[in-house]
């Protein structure tokens, strides 16, 4: 009886402590939410837990930079599911910020990889982790800026990263200089070899291998080479961004063998300018734009080969120095819905996409030559690819909608649809209730002539293509396009400036 007794307390003592363990990982398990601001101190004297400066007592009180939770080369000090709050100020990322003078990855030899280290991954998408300026529930209207410096490879690195939730950030460089640029010398060409390397950073944020992320109210502006640098990666969103005067690309989505998107990718209400430009720091104003001709790139949001399910909505793409959307080699399978696009004065194609499209309720204008003297930019820059507005690319058994649009341009043709492979005369479209409005090209060293309408190529003829109900003007070509196999219900006029 006795030792029954003493068995039971034992037994009960250890469900105790069992009891006391799950307890306690229950509680770790929890998510936590931790504070940066500029005055508060190193993660030795702070916990990060609480939205307080350091006082030099205690260890109550937030860090002092994003660095204390992400140190580059890691490991986080949060966890999946956490949230990381960013108060409004300056934060220098890179070499000789706060917290960088011992690290490794800080060295003054290998200074690019001094950057905060990945995200970690939320355990869903009901658990996400999130990185957040202060105010991001509250309109955004201080949010706090994250700036390269000293050769950064990037400032938000999201490889790997699946289930996070980015917003209220301004990520940007404070240099003018644009890596590697070639052309006349407005801006500076960034000092790689020699250390000081200058207040400049390569990207904004770079990913692969990263899944469900949305970005909100974050602005990726000014960095040497591009805003995003981004492939291979599954349902992202972006919503309400700026990428704007980045000096190679807006969005570099060429990375060769990891460039391939799956799931939703959707950007709504983004701008996406001036990039292949620098941009003046301080001031802002936009300098030393180049393009091809000279070496760069200048796309505004340019891919690899990729699948995917892309939205644009309400998207604003102008001043790019070579393509505003560039989807031209996306795979057969990739569907692309443009809906109230804007895209204005890209130096080359406003929009070009490859697979199943539907381009809808949108404002393109082809005014391929507007950024002539900006810049180095060369004269073989300008309109380059023929400047075509829209260019559609059609594989077998794709479509294409082009429907309640206006179309400008001053390029070779307003619209150009081309064969994607074998088997495209099984593509079908249709380009209904457009304004189609052309014009000569304004600087003078194009052609003398203004755009036809549409031109399909001869190996897509045959493919079942409507035009009905559209409204012509200023074009070269007049009545049906060639290759058209339904027209029907269009009006066609000369328009000012054609003889």
């Amino acid at each position: 009886m006795a030792e029954r007794r003493v068995r039971r307390a034992m037994l009960a003592a250890l469900l105790s402590v069992v009891g006391i363990g799950v307890h306690a990982s229950a509680r770790a398990a929890e998510a936590q939410t931790y504070y940066v601001r500029e005055d508060g101190g190193p993660a030795a004297q702070c916990d990060g837990r609480h939205d307080a400066p350091f006082t030099g007592k205690g260890h109550a009180c937030a860090w002092w930079h994003p660095f204390e939770a992400l140190p580059p080369g890691g490991p986080a000090r949060i966890a999946g599911g956490d949230t990381l709050v960013i108060a409004a100020g300056s934060y220098r990322m890179g070499r000789g910020a706060r917290s960088t003078k011992d690290l490794e990855k800080c060295r003054a030899d290998w200074p690019w990889d001094c950057h905060l280290a990945p995200l970690p991954s939320g355990p869903s998408a009901e658990r996400p982790t999130r990185l957040l300026g202060a105010g991001w529930d509250q309109g955004c209207k201080s949010p706090p800026q994250l700036w390269g410096t000293e050769r950064a490879a990037t400032i938000l690195d999201l490889s790997g990263s699946a289930h996070v939730r980015v917003a209220c950030l301004d990520i940007t460089d404070h240099s003018s200089c644009i890596e590697f640029h070639g052309g006349k010398r407005q801006v500076e060409r960034c000092e790689r070899d020699h250390e000081p390397f200058g207040d400049w950073a390569g990207v904004g944020v770079s990913a692969t291998a990263s899944s469900d992320v949305i970005l909100t109210d974050v602005a990726v502006h000014g960095l040497a080479h591009d805003g995003f640098r981004v492939g291979g990666v599954s349902d992202w969103t972006l919503e309400r961004v700026r990428i704007v005067g980045n000096g190679w690309s807006g969005w570099n989505g060429d990375l060769d063998d990891k460039s391939n998107n799956t799931g939703k990718l959707v950007f709504r209400d983004v701008e996406i300018a001036w990039n292949g430009c620098a941009e003046r720091y301080p001031g802002g104003e936009h300098v030393g734009c180049w393009g091809q001709q000279e070496g760069g790139y200048g796309d505004g949001l340019g891919v690899g080969e990729t699948g995917g399910d892309w939205l644009f909505e309400r998207v604003n793409v102008h001043h790019n120095t070579q393509d505003g959307i560039d989807l031209w080699h996306a795979r057969a399978d990739t569907r692309i819905t443009l809906r109230d696009v804007h895209a204005e004065a890209n130096a080359g194609n406003q929009i070009k996409l490859t697979g199943s499209a539907q381009v809808e309720h949108s404002t393109l204008i082809g005014n391929c030559a507007a950024m002539a003297g900006q810049g180095s930019l060369e004269p073989g820059d300008l309109c380059r690819a023929n400047g075509n507005t829209l260019a559609l690319n059609l594989p077998a058994g794709a479509r294409a909608d082009v429907e309640s649009n206006e179309i400008r341009g001053e390029g070779d043709c307003l619209i150009q649809l081309t064969c994607a492979g074998s088997g495209c005369q099984k593509a079908t479209g249709k380009i209904h209730d457009n304004r189609l409005i052309g014009s000569t090209r304004r600087d003078g060293t194009g052609m003398p002539k203004p755009p036809c309408s549409v031109w399909v190529e001869p190996e897509l003829r045959g493919a079942a293509l409507d035009y009905e109900k559209n409204r012509q003007s200023g074009t070269r070509t007049l009545g049906c396009p060639s290759g058209i196999s339904n027209c029907a219900g269009n009006g066609w006029s000369l328009g000012e400036g054609v003889e």
